[in-house]
């Protein structure tokens, strides 16, 4: 868990930015890691899913929309085929 692994809590997320792939998934993170929905960026009804580009496009778009600011903890959340994933933490300046 890329959390524990830096010594960070669920609690501490300032927004979490998974995959966009549906929403479906992105409701069971949500309740799995016990986040509001409030706490994660979504924008599947703008742009659908993006594959590999949607969680770049997700920080880029929060960030503009002013949902980041200096000092937030963001983490970054992706999957693909072959159940594999991966995810990165960002203390944002």
């Amino acid at each position: 868990d890329v959390l524990e692994r830096n010594d960070y809590s669920t609690e501490q997320v300032d927004l979490l930015i998974p995959h966009q792939a549906n929403m479906r998934i992105i409701d069971s993170l949500a309740k799995r890691m016990k986040l509001p929905m409030e706490q994660l960026h979504n924008n599947l009804d703008r742009f659908g899913n993006t594959s590999g580009a949607s969680v770049g496009i997700a920080l880029d778009e929060a960030f503009r929309q002013g949902r980041i600011k200096s000092g937030d903890l963001v983490l970054l959340v992706a999957f693909g085929a072959g159940l594999t994933w991966g995810a990165s933490l960002i203390k944002w300046q």
